[in-house]
């Protein structure tokens, strides 16, 4: 509505604008959509009005509807970073991702130190698979909003779900590292520091930083998952061999000489055994590097890998492996589904506890809905210790007076496992003080974590 518009129609206008504002006030929705879109007809204030209209829509479940009140806004301020906002969220719910992420990343660039639109915005690109760029983001909106303990959560779950659990125990394996290291040594004490080393597979960056220590002066490493060699890159600069060691985040396939090597490589180090030898391309990525990247004097670590292996009987591994009478049904045709292969954790059921059960999160299933909660927990600690997370476990309700519960004490494993939350460190606690967490989830995960401020 123009300045020159009539003294009544402008009145009409504000009247009509009210009223509309008024009946949503009061939780009629209906009518103050159509109160809103009464005043858009009277042309007044549309840029006002359209956020409240498309608000309204989207608490109404019409996304569509919202998402066409968004873009008409949108259509007059083509720059308005909340309506980009909500347009990005909109757009996400409906299940449009890549649009929903043009979005969000417009908005992000003109609200940039607005952390809940860069923590939307990495949402979405974790939805579209592209974690590390999410986790950018997330530690982007982290810094803007220091001790989010759902941001916290957020890069945790991402990272440790797109890193096998398995680099960790690796790492800390303390025979392997020193048999590397040690041959490491000796290849270097033959070839001497000026020897280019190649590390194919590097992970955190362990095999390039002994090779650096032991005097190698140019390692060229490569890892093929990017947010892992991009911890390597910043594991190695933490370390201060940033000038001898250079991680490239990509398969040692496409690597070359003249291009990431500037020669071909003196000594060639790499562990990408897996438990069954082979799993990980392993003769291929070697073969390839003898052909491509490798002088031909080459000395090569390891230089070679023997399966062993004897025969063995075990009920329990059996149980992982087979099936057949079951609550007297013959269920052996599913065995053609059996893994290949299964892990043995031979030690991981040695763990003490360090408090009495308590409750952590309980969901009702009754309910027709649930909102992500986030809740403090105070854990009575029993007995003195380092505490490195939570063991959880299930107990379902299932009827009145039926209920089952993987309960650790139980003789028996089945298809329902404990679980280990790890903390980001590991706490020492006293018997008789108290721990408290932050107990909750985000609809998909459970969160588990120390609070800072944790006493007795």
């Amino acid at each position: 509505m123009t300045d020159t518009a009539s003294p009544d129609r402008l009145a009409e206008a504000r009247a009509a604008l009210a009223a509309a504002m008024a009946l949503h006030e009061r939780g009629d929705l209906e009518g103050a959509e159509a109160g809103y879109r009464n005043v858009l007809a009277l042309d007044y204030r549309a840029t006002d009005v359209l956020p409240l209209l498309a608000g309204l829509l989207g608490r109404l479940s019409r996304a569509e509807d919202a998402l066409a009140a968004w873009g008409e806004l949108l259509a007059i301020e083509p720059d308005h970073a909340i309506a980009l906002h909500e347009q990005g969220l909109t757009l996400h719910w409906l299940g449009r991702t890549e649009a929903a992420i043009v979005a969000l990343e417009r908005a992000c660039a003109l609200d940039p130190d607005n952390p809940i639109a860069v923590g939307n915005l990495a949402v979405a690109l974790a939805d579209a698979g592209r974690t590390l760029d999410a986790i950018r983001q997330f530690r982007r909106a982290l810094t803007l909003q220091p001790g989010n303990l759902h941001l916290q959560h957020q890069l945790r779950r991402l990272g440790s779900a797109a890193v096998p659990f398995w680099h960790i125990p690796m790492m800390n394996d303390a025979p392997r590292n020193d048999a590397f290291e040690a041959a490491l040594k000796a290849a270097l004490a033959m070839a001497g520091p000026q020897a280019r080393v190649l590390d194919i597979g590097a992970g955190s960056g362990l095999l390039s930083l002994m090779a650096a220590r032991a005097g190698a002066r140019n390692v060229v490493a490569c890892e093929m998952e990017p947010m892992i060699a991009e911890m390597a890159q910043l594991i190695v600069a933490h370390n201060g061999y940033a000038d001898r060691i250079t991680v490239h985040a990509k398969p040692s396939t496409d690597l070359a000489v003249g291009a990431e090597l500037d020669a071909p490589a003196d000594i060639l180090v790499s562990e990408i055994l897996s438990s069954d030898l082979l799993t990980e391309k392993v003769l291929d990525t070697f073969e390839d590097a003898h052909r491509r990247l490798l002088a031909p004097d080459a000395l090569v670590i390891p230089r070679a890998a023997t399966a062993m292996g004897c025969l063995v009987a075990s009920d329990s591994l059996a149980d992982y492996a087979f099936v057949g009478q079951v609550s007297g049904f013959d269920l052996s045709p599913f065995t053609s589904f059996a893994p290949q292969r299964l892990p043995v954790h031979g030690t991981m059921t040695a763990w003490n506890r360090l408090s009495d059960d308590v409750e952590l999160v309980r969901l009702d299933l009754t309910q027709h809905k649930h909102d992500a909660t986030l809740a403090r927990l105070r854990i009575p600690v029993t007995a003195s210790g380092r505490a490195i997370g939570i063991v959880q476990w299930m107990h379902i309700d299932l009827w009145d007076g039926i209920a089952f519960e993987n309960h650790p004490a139980s003789t028996t494993d089945g298809g329902w496992l404990q679980l280990l939350h790890s903390f980001p460190a590991p706490i020492d606690v006293v018997a008789g003080e108290t721990l408290d967490i932050a107990v909750g989830h985000d609809r998909i995960t459970l969160i588990l974590m120390p609070l800072a401020d944790s006493g007795a």
